[in-house]
Order: C-alpha cells, then structure tokens, then sequence
C-alpha cells in the first residue's frame, strides 16, 4: 500500500515515529511522510537511512485564523490527490483536523488519526481557566465535531481521553482504539541498577507549569533541607515565549544554591536516566509520556501524578508512587519514602522494567496500530 503520514515537526521522523516508519517500510509499503519544517539535508537522510519519502507541507501550528487553515487544507487537499495514497494517517491535534478534511475531499478511503492526548486547552490547572482558554477549547471541540467523524478510525493513548471525546464533548466517532504508550525500542533503554551510593532524582521535560516543574522544583527545595545528600536533575528547556515557562531567574538561583542541578536539553538521555534513582514527572495532563516509557525501561521507579496519561504508566506501590497534581508537599513526601527506604530504588525499579516489557514495546504496539490501520 501506498500510505500518507501528516504530522508537525521533523524531528519525530527520527525521534518518536523512527520504528513506526521501519517497520511500515519492512513489511512492504510505500511510505510517504510530510512534516512542516522539513530540511533537504533531512529529506534525503529519510530516504537513505528508512526509504521514506518525506515532504514538505505548510500548517499553522500555533493560532486559530481560520482562513489561514482553510487555505494550508485545500493545498494539502491538492497534494493528496496527485500522491492518490491508500492510507492516510494523521497525529497531532491540527493535522488530525485538517489531514482528516483533506482526505475526505481527495476522496481517500482509509483515513485514520492519533491523538496523543488532548493538550493544553483540556489541561486542569491550579488556576481558573481564562475567557481566551475557554474560547480557544471550544473552538477545537467544534473542529473536533467536524473532522473526527471523517476518520475511519481513531486513536488516543489513554482512556480519559476517548471518554472525554465520546462522553464529554459527544463526538460522533464509534471507532476509537486505546492504544496506550506509542512504545519505543527496549535494547535502545536498556535496564541497569541503579548506583546504590547515589539518591538523585530526575525529571524530564519541557518547563512547563502544566508539566509539573513548578511543583518539582518546590519539592526538591522542601527535600534539600531535609536531606542534604539527596539530588536533583532537570533535562530539558525552557520555553520562554510561552506563559507557562518556567521561571527562570527562580531556576537559576536554585541551580547557583545548589538544590538543583540543571544540564539543559542534552542528547543522551538514556545514560542520564540510567545515572538516576527515581524520575519523577508531576504533570496536570498527558497522553502516556515518553519520558516515563523511557526511565520504566531503564528499570527506574517513578513518582507521577494521579491524572489522564500519567496513571496509566504507574502501579501504586508496585513501580513506584501515585500523588494528586499540584501538591508539591506530597511530592516531597513521596520522595522521602525512596530516601527513608532506599531499597525500594530497585525493586520498584525492576518492576517498572517488567511493566515496560509488556505495555511499551514498540514492536508489539506497532503490530497492534497495524492491525487497527487494517495493514498487517
């Protein structure tokens, strides 16, 4: 079959889509995948690297002009009708919408989408929501009504989100698949034991308020002047464009007095995680979080927060702990359980590893979309 991925940035090419193309080229498709920011140098590593023919389209990824949309849809519409795929397959909020149109008027059959969570807009959070959040989720919902019963079929990650979609907003779509975690290569984060003469703790994401760093960071501050030995790290970058970036005059003075130590974004996470004790990701909403995939894997225990996305990846007591969102005081406490107990570092460690065998392997997870996609 000749099949159509529509997604955002280009950097999923090789970061999370990497074994989904492999494995679509390896079982015989002719694959095609368009990206908003693609490079010629990447376009022809694609090529040379997963014999994916990988293209260049134009969507507005931020904003809600409606005629910009309407004008980027009908040329993707174009597009669509000269490459005449079998499949087209969308992710992401704003391709699903629009790559669902499209579609529909290129008269393409087999039409699917993937939401890996439903995103800022449908996030609770500490404050109340403003007039322009409330307008902007409505907005969404409405596209929402009019593009996801175009789909054959749709995907989410985790179960609040198809109740959500179907229950809350009624959105007329009868076939959703729950997939759970888009999964990831095993031998790539391979299991070790943690250093048992280190207790450092780890967090791994974009600094964000709706990522929970804010709460990390308050709690580290709570632990730090309990336990003096104890540390922790922050992978990732700020957003400084964005509202809900972290403060970073706060960040750097808690970096300067020693309470955090801060690397940035870096290229090797795997070995960052397997330097670390516990991951901790207090996050107000997710789909299923890659990070937490990826340090399960690892074979660390985690602290995570009682919410869509982030559950699904936690067994109470069993790989680590549960705390409700927003509260950096029982985050602190949670830690304290691996700092009073540090025996639990590595059996809870071992049965994240198992729980990521079984859930997050993305060989089974892809032969599953596969069969959902109706192409094994």
């Amino acid at each position: 079959m000749k099949i159509v991925l529509i997604g955002t940035v280009s950097s999923s090419i090789f970061g999370f889509r990497k074994l989904l193309l492999q494995s679509l080229v390896s079982a015989g498709h002719e694959v095609h995948i368009l990206t908003t920011d693609l490079t010629p140098e990447l376009q022809q590593r694609a090529w040379d690297e997963l014999n994916v023919h990988a293209e260049k389209y134009t969507l507005a990824r931020t904003g809600m002009n409606p005629l910009t949309d309407l004008k980027n849809a009908w040329v993707l519409y174009q597009r669509l009708k000269e490459l005449k795929p079998d499949c087209v397959f969308c992710y992401f909020a704003k391709p699903v919408i629009w790559g669902a149109l499209a579609a529909r008027l290129a008269g393409i059959k087999h039409r699917y989408g993937m939401l890996e969570g439903l995103g800022y807009f449908f996030t609770d959070r500490p404050e109340p929501n403003t007039h322009k959040q409330k307008l902007v989720r409505s907005a969404q919902v409405a596209l929402f009504h009019l593009s996801l019963p175009l789909l054959k079929g749709l995907v989410v990650l985790n179960p609040d989100d198809k109740k959500d979609l179907m229950e809350k907003y009624r959105i007329r779509q009868s076939n959703v698949m729950v997939l759970g975690g888009i999964g990831l290569d095993l031998e790539e984060y391979g299991f070790s034991e943690p250093d048992p003469s280190k207790l450092r703790f780890i967090f791994v994401g974009r600094l964000l308020a709706e990522k929970g760093i804010n709460e990390y960071l308050k709690a580290a501050e709570i632990m730090k002047q309990r336990h003096s030995q104890a540390e922790f790290v922050i992978l990732g970058r700020s957003d400084p464009g964005n509202p809900g970036s972290v403060d970073e005059a706060y960040l750097n003075g808690l970096v300067s007095q020693g309470v955090v130590i801060y690397p940035g974004s870096v290229p090797n996470v795997a070995e960052w995680l397997a330097g670390s004790s516990v991951f901790v990701l207090p996050s107000y909403r997710e789909g299923v979080p890659r990070s937490t995939q990826e340090a399960m894997a690892v074979g660390r225990p985690i602290i995570t927060t009682d919410v869509p996305g982030c559950r699904e990846t936690i067994r109470d007591g069993e790989n680590g702990f549960k705390v409700p969102p927003h509260n950096p005081q029982a985050l602190a406490e949670a830690m304290e359980k691996f700092i009073v107990q540090p025996e639990l570092i590595s059996s809870m460690g071992r049965r994240s590893r198992e729980l990521a065998e079984r859930d997050f392997d993305a060989e089974k997870v892809n032969q599953r979309l596969f069969g959902f996609l109706e192409l094994s």
